[in-house]
């Protein structure tokens, strides 16, 4: 797979290097995925990655996640717990802004390739544009990353590892909400053919809406990147704005890997 070409801006550069540190999720110490614990001898059903609904307003960075912040940009998007209709979920500022909220784990996709959340976006971006990289903003996004195997470390992966001293994972796919493309759109992110990004909303019809997904994360890996999917290393949740320069106010409810039914 091809790393991002040689940027000579400083913007582009401050892109790139955003993306690699986000693309480096897979290589720090995986969690071993913890699922709720299930009834004797029966198999858990599902393993929640983002239980938001059950943390306190007002605390912190949410339990077993972290920020996810990037060099050489300065402005980062601001993340809380707060109340919304009666449940705790996390809400996203942002303002000519970059970071998000990462959890590092595990999960096998044989057991649970299924993944479910919720988000609600308050405005869409009107700069925002998925096929472009002055455009590869969003209000919300789902962000996947996936574990290199064996036999699957590059000469190119080498290369990065030595340049930026982390290794890129294998693969990732972004969930988002663009302001042009049509859902179900499925391209190469604009600065790297390793990122697979799928427009799940479009446009303003339902701004301000809280929205559930449930999507077959392996299915969307298989028929973008043509090979069966390798495990998840890591999922972050981020808000950004930062090649735009424009707000966006954004809210996500719970995410959980659920086995078939």
């Amino acid at each position: 797979m091809n790393l991002p070409a040689p940027m000579h801006t400083d913007a582009a550069r401050r892109a790139a290097c955003a993306l690699l540190t986000l693309l480096a999720l897979s290589v720090a110490a995986p969690v071993q995925a913890q699922a709720p614990a299930p009834a004797a001898k029966e198999p858990a059903a599902a393993i929640e990655i983002g239980r938001f609904s059950a943390e306190r307003e007002g605390a912190g960075s949410p339990a077993g996640w972290k920020p996810l912040t990037f060099r050489n940009i300065e402005r980062h998007t601001r993340y809380s717990l707060v109340r919304d209709g009666g449940t705790t979920v996390l809400r996203a500022d942002a303002e000519a802004s970059a970071s998000g909220l990462v959890r590092e784990q595990t999960i096998d996709l044989k057991a649970f390739p299924i993944i479910e959340w919720r988000w609600r976006a308050g405005n869409v971006l009107s700069k925002a544009d998925v096929k472009t990289r002055t455009g590869d903003d969003y209000p919300v996004r789902l962000y996947i990353t996936f574990a290199h195997g064996a036999n699957s470390i590059s000469i190119a992966d080498r290369a990065a590892r030595a340049i930026y001293g982390q290794l890129p994972p294998r693969a990732a796919i972004n969930y988002i909400w663009d302001t042009r493309s049509p859902v179900g759109t499925t391209v190469p992110n604009a600065y790297t053919d390793r990122v697979r990004m799928i427009v799940v909303e479009s446009g303003n019809a339902r701004v301000g809406e809280w929205i559930t997904y449930r999507r077959d994360l392996a299915e969307d890996f298989r028929k973008a990147f043509g090979y069966d999917a390798p495990p998840v290393s890591g999922i972050a949740v981020m808000t950004d704005t930062d090649n735009t320069g424009e707000k966006a106010t954004a809210w996500f409810g719970d995410i959980r890997f659920v086995a078939p039914r």
